[in-house]
């Protein structure tokens, strides 16, 4: 059957469900919103403040911006009017059509929109200025707090708007995702499907229309019955085409969503027809099909009603789906689940995920091409253990994401091209060297390496064990990624380097004695350093760091961010040990802990080397651990101490340090 989204009747909302809160405070919503109420005050967020440091990073503003709550804009203030819909998205004067073109498609399914916007929250009851939303962000969800100040000039909304001017979700929609990533120019520029999958935490598809399968019109049909977001543009040759109108009214480089496809009885044939939304909300199509086209005459009045059509400028416009492929160049689906969309049958699917990171000197190999390094990259074994059902070979799919690079936009950072290859396993348990990848050819790839936040594809393999290598294209870049493997049946991964994902439950507290457990299993396993083991001690000393409640034990979140340090710990011993002895020389002592944050004075470093290096001045993993935690601990005790007491601490950082830690 065609498939035409029609605006559901009321529904109750699903409650979302936890998000981890970013805020600053470590309050959830309700906590601060609550406190506001209590104290008769507004909302101001100083986390994302009302100055330009939020609107630009390497501009000022071209005009003057008034920072105004919607109340001070209009008289009754609406979160949403008439429930929210495609046509609350109109762009103001910011370049992220590629967010708007998302926000639009995401509309069109409100399971997945109530969880982006809770409906906990309104300019009614309870109001204190103060609202949230929920993003996902590297396989985990957040939930990100904002006062509602909007910038204005002359009392109208600079950027995203409502058609209703009462009407403000879709402007703090914005606003919340532009502090996830910075700032409101850290949106210029991007591709629909990043915002797609930040809204859902599905899984990124692309297809050339021009090469497309014979049944596109099918999978792009099957796509929105399933609830998937839809975005297509038309691709630019050279800078200077972007944003170029063509003669037919679309306009190049410039993202758009897919709201709607059907067919539609014209002269004793059946017509395949698509619907696309332009976010500016206006400039639309203007061949066959397009609003004031003669086709429409031939349509009765039921016809037209049932397909939504109107002659408004409202930037949403039919055109015939042999028009579509040959104007439009790429259309990005994001699919809730991974079921390919060539297949009728819905699966269960199994998902693991890796963090990671490519480290210059350490673990940014580059890709094939430079086979010196490329053995060097991160290595996750992969084990195939069953067929699918009926056939031979097993399914999965493999989606490499680099993480937060338009948040690092401000520092100079861009998007990296990056891609992966898969090998088969030999029989070894171990990191593969260089002579491997001299003989061996990889058993699949990405289909490209490209310069897109995430690539993902689609592999079938007999069942077997494999090594997957993500990687940047060219060596030394560094980045952090996170790394997503579907299967259809259970599969298992390891992290070949050592570095165990460890899967905790939300509510798990790690005591001394399991996190002496877990690091020792886990350090002991890693080939390239050398490692005696850590005491009880120690991983008293880790919990004192870390320890944020006082109860003696690391929950969950102090874990993870534990974890993340100590991984940055281990890629920085690596990068200090020059001749990859599993050691590190006190020579390069100083180097390594002035890259971890520390400027200790000679007389410091001395009496740490006397500490902590061995006969021949060199250093184990263990030593070099214990080292940075102290430190780490004298650190933050000394700053908390001369915050609170300035006149009473008399000491420098390198003084304080040589007495807390007893050297």
């Amino acid at each position: 059957m065609p498939y035409l989204y029609r605006a559901p009747g009321p529904q109750a909302h699903p409650v979302p469900k936890d998000a981890r809160i970013t805020h600053s405070s470590g309050q959830s919503f309700e906590q601060m919103r609550q406190e506001c109420l209590q104290r008769g005050t507004l909302f101001e967020d100083a986390d994302f403040p009302a100055s330009n440091s939020s609107l630009f990073y390497s501009e000022r503003p071209q005009i003057p911006f008034v920072w105004k709550r919607p109340g001070e804009i209009v008289k009754n203030p609406e979160f949403i009017l008439g429930g929210a819909t495609r046509t609350d998205i109109c762009q103001g004067e910011l370049g992220d059509c590629w967010l708007l073109a998302a926000i639009a498609s995401l509309t069109l399914n409100q399971k997945a929109l109530a969880r982006v916007i809770p409906q906990d929250q309104s300019f009614g009851p309870g109001y204190a200025g103060i609202f949230h939303f929920q993003f996902w962000q590297h396989s985990e969800w957040l939930d990100v707090v904002i006062d509602d100040r909007l910038p204005t000039f002359r009392d109208r909304l600079v950027f995203l708007h409502s058609a209703d001017h009462n009407e403000f979700w879709s402007a703090l929609l914005e606003k919340a995702y532009a502090k996830l990533n910075g700032s409101y120019e850290a949106l210029k520029g991007g591709s629909a499907i990043e915002a797609m999958e930040d809204f859902t935490g599905g899984v990124a598809e692309t297809f050339q229309t021009k090469e497309a399968p014979e049944n596109f019109y099918e999978i792009l049909e099957k796509a929105l019955k399933r609830g998937s977001l839809l975005g297509c543009f038309i691709d630019t040759r050279s800078a200077a085409e972007s944003e170029a109108r063509t003669p037919f009214g679309l306009i190049k480089g410039h993202a758009y969503s897919v709201t709607g496809i059907d067919q539609v009885s014209f002269r004793g044939q059946r017509i395949e027809l698509i619907r696309i939304r332009n976010p500016w909300g206006q400039v639309e199509w203007n061949g066959s099909w397009s609003d004031s086209s003669p086709e429409w005459r031939s349509v009765g009045p039921a016809e037209q009603k049932r397909l939504c059509h109107t002659a408004l400028d409202d930037g949403e416009f039919w055109m015939a789906f042999k028009d579509f492929k040959a104007h439009f160049d790429k259309v990005e689906i994001c699919n809730l689940t991974p079921d390919a969309l060539e297949e009728d049958a819905i699966h269960k699917w199994e998902v693991t995920v890796h963090q990671g990171s490519w480290v210059r000197g350490s673990t940014a190999g580059g890709c094939r091409n430079f086979l010196d390094t490329f053995w060097t990259n991160p290595q996750i074994k992969l084990s195939l253990t069953e067929k699918d059902e009926g056939q031979e070979e097993c399914s999965f799919l493999v989606a490499l994401m680099q993480k937060d690079r338009r948040k690092l936009k401000r520092f100079g950072a861009n998007v990296l091209t990056i891609g992966y290859a898969i090998y088969e396993c030999p029989d070894k348990d171990e990191h593969l060297n260089k002579d491997f990848f001299r003989y061996h050819a990889s058993r699949a790839r990405s289909k490209t390496f490209i310069n897109l936040r995430e690539v993902s594809d689609r592999f079938k393999l007999p069942p077997g064990e494999y090594i997957l290598i993500p990687s940047t294209f060219e060596p030394h870049q560094e980045a952090d990624f996170c790394l997503r493997i579907f299967s259809e049946k259970k599969a298992i991964t390891r992290d070949m380097d050592g570095n165990v994902d460890i899967d905790l439950p939300e509510d798990m507290e790690v005591t001394a004695e399991e996190l002496e457990y877990v690091l020792n299993a886990v350090l002991q396993k890693k080939k390239d350093i050398k490692f005696k083991k850590l005491s009880l001690i120690s991983c008293k000393n880790i919990i004192s760091l870390m320890d944020t409640s006082g109860n003696g034990k690391l929950e969950f979140d102090e874990f993870k961010v534990f974890w993340d340090k100590l991984k940055q710990w281990i890629n920085l011993f690596l990068r200090f040990d020059a001749d990859k002895s599993g050691t590190m020389s006190t020579y390069e002592l100083r180097t390594a802990l002035k890259a971890a944050g520390f400027q200790l004075s000679s007389h410091l470093l001395q009496l740490i080397v006397l500490r902590y290096a061995d006969e021949e001045l060199q250093l184990d993993f263990d030593d070099f651990l214990n080292c940075l935690v102290r430190l780490e601990n004298a650190s933050r005790v000394f700053q908390a101490l001369s915050t609170k007491n300035k006149e009473f601490i008399h000491l420098n950082i390198n003084e304080f340090i040589h007495l807390t830690m007893n050297i």
